[in-house]
């Protein structure tokens, strides 16, 4: 049993002697058939294990409020183990991945996994049409592997706007050994988390924008939780503490970099440096500098950056907001590089954007990221194998979105004029008990001619079909949207509204593949998602504000002749809304689904067994081994 970081990993092992003694002597008292049964459970699980090689990780995390004062006030912020943001899981394609979350927030909590698909399993969503919320002072195991995945994600608490508290954390996938990267090893490896932020309470700002009170400019703009570094006086005020990233000459590193904020697109930069863009949410891309990139809410790249300058300075790290005026000045984030030989602080103004600051060079940016077609990632395989513009379309949606109006005398978001409710009672579990009325599959594959309303309508994904989604934002802002389960290819965006014509435009090669897409205002942005996922799945707006307001929708994939692939009810089920009465106190403190512990502490017992059996057998015989 090895430690590496704050989780343990199980892997065979032959060095815990004094439990293998315990459980010898404890197996003596059994009788002999309880001894073979567990002998023969115990082998199949040797079997799964040993032969598919999949390793189980463990973490066991504390959710609770923490104070902070990223912006120079001291505010509650949501930290995992006392860290904000949070802990990194860093693990390996197809590896098992079971976290214990223990809720001390004052209401309940959901995490999600942005970009991690569940195989069949949406059951580990972490969004409120799949899994009950974990109360306060409840503790939930979340286990799923992440099963033919590389690349950088992150998660984030799911409900109740607390999002806008923090929460959040990075997910590193690696590649297995035997899989080639198709760059050289960096000298180190650096996530970057940037989030527009206030200091008004995730509470009070949800109050707020169920009110219909704009959120406004944000306070500011943090950069791995922290404020920015005073690079003006009169913008920033002093005592703010500022990420500092220490780097040396002539190193190459990669920069994972998220936007985890509420609603705000941003610009990320390096003063005087290049970003070599090799991979967003999984996808490994077409290898091309940028001065700076657009990250929208919701989405995450990874860059080289080559430490190639003379030092003479540091240099800043920025975060700004895309399109707004100059009252949203003070709202930048700036961090600081430092190489190991500088030879003084950053000064003088931040790197501009001048000539760049329009949707227009954004959208011609966002069109030239591109797939890597030759570069394998989870599989041996090129990721061009899979032949996306060859397969015929099966189902079409044109999702329009709306600002914030009133329906019913609250303020809600429509997609094709549906504000989603969410069901006292979760999709999954509706679906698992055969319960009528908690939802319906009839959501249109267009706007209707009709007045809004709120509803729980989802749409009817054919499984193994492969669906065009087209995104209208007929919003003011940037939207981003976001699919569970998939990755998604992105195959144009442009401005205007789309039409039947707009097909011809459509990038049928090497549209990149990723699990987050942007929208521009008065633009449209279409994807092709291949349905081979069984489950039901959250397609939603990442900025907050039009989440929480009902800007979110859920695809029903069911294999009609019983998909016995897909992951049966976990054995730990939160139970509420009409099935609460399932429900049973919780007593325990931790409480691990499924079988995979006793599978790690089984194996040891097992060998020692199988040995002492040869022994037995075949020192009656008188055979040495």
């Amino acid at each position: 049993m090895h430690r590496i970081g704050k989780f343990t990993h199980f892997r065979i092992s032959l060095s815990l002697r004094t439990e293998i003694e315990k459980r010898e002597r404890d197996s003596l008292r059994t009788t002999m058939p309880s001894l073979s049964s567990w002998f023969f459970t115990t082998l199949l699980c040797f079997l799964d294990v040993t032969f598919a090689g999949d390793p189980y990780v463990f973490y066991d995390w504390t959710v609770t409020y923490t104070s902070a004062s990223p912006l120079g006030v001291k505010q509650k912020v949501i930290g995992i183990n006392g860290q904000f943001p949070g802990p990194t899981l860093n693990i390996t394609t197809n590896w098992n991945v079971v976290i214990n979350v223990k809720n001390n927030l004052d209401e309940p909590l959901l995490l999600t996994w942005n970009g991690i698909q569940h195989r069949k399993n949406s059951w580990q969503d972490g969004v409120s049409g799949t899994n009950c919320p974990i109360p306060a002072g409840w503790n939930w195991t979340y286990e799923f592997q992440v099963k033919d995945q590389i690349g950088s994600f992150f998660y984030f608490p799911s409900l109740n706007f607390q999002k806008a508290a923090g929460g959040y954390g990075s997910i590193i996938i690696n590649n297995r050994p035997v899989i080639p990267v198709p760059f050289g090893l960096p000298d180190g490896d650096i996530t970057l988390f940037l989030s527009d932020w206030y200091t008004r309470s995730h509470k009070d700002l949800r109050k707020d924008v169920e009110n219909g009170v704009d959120l406004g400019v944000p306070d500011g703009v943090l950069i791995n939780g922290l404020g920015p570094y005073r690079y003006d006086d009169n913008l920033v005020p002093n005592g703010i503490s500022y990420q500092i990233i220490n780097v040396e000459p002539g190193k190459t590193y990669r920069l994972r970099v998220h936007n985890v904020g509420i609603s705000s697109s941003l610009n990320f930069r390096i003063q005087n440096h290049n970003l070599l863009l090799v991979e967003t949410e999984g996808s490994y891309t077409v290898q091309q500098n940028y001065t700076n990139m657009d990250i929208h809410v919701g989405q995450s790249y990874s860059f080289l950056v080559t430490m190639d300058q003379n030092a003479s300075t540091d240099y800043y790290i920025v975060a700004s907001p895309r399109f707004v005026n100059s009252s949203w000045a003070r709202a930048t984030g700036v961090s600081i590089l430092h190489y190991s030989n500088s030879l003084g602080p950053a000064s003088g103004p931040l790197p501009s954007l001048l000539g760049e600051d329009d949707p227009s060079f954004s959208i011609n940016q966002a069109r030239s990221i591109r797939w890597n077609v030759s570069a394998g990632a989870a599989r041996p395989n090129p990721q061009g194998s899979f032949k996306y513009g060859d397969i015929t379309v099966t189902d079409v949606y044109v999702i329009l979105n709306r600002p914030p109006e009133l329906i019913n005398g609250k303020w809600r978001t429509t997609l094709n004029g549906i504000s989603y409710f969410p069901p006292s009672t979760p999709l999954k579990l509706a679906q698992q008990f055969k319960i009528l009325g908690v939802y319906k599959i009839d959501f249109p594959n267009r706007l209707m001619n009709r007045p809004p309303k709120v509803d729980t309508s989802l749409i009817n994904g054919t499984y193994r079909g492969f669906m065009e989604i087209i995104f209208q934002n007929n919003d003011t802002t940037v939207q981003s949207y976001h699919l569970d389960g998939y990755a998604f290819f992105v195959v144009g965006m442009d401005f205007g509204v789309w039409t039947e014509n707009s097909r011809s435009t459509y990038n049928k090669w090497d549209g990149v593949a990723r699990s987050t897409t942007q929208v521009f205002p008065g633009a449209w942005t279409a994807i092709l998602v291949s349905l081979d996922n069984a489950g039901i799945w959250n397609l939603r707006a990442e900025n907050l504000n039009s989440w929480y307001l009902g800007q979110e929708v859920y695809v029903h994939v069911v294999n009609p002749e019983k998909d016995t692939d897909e992951n049966t009810l976990p054995n730990n089920a939160i139970f509420c809304g009409l099935l609460s009465s399932l429900q049973k106190d919780q007593s325990h403190k931790f409480q691990f689904s499924g079988g995979s512990p006793f599978c790690s502490n089984s194996l040891i017992l097992l060998f020692m067994l199988f040995l002492a059996l040869l022994e037995s057998l075949f020192g009656m015989s008188g055979v040495e081994l």
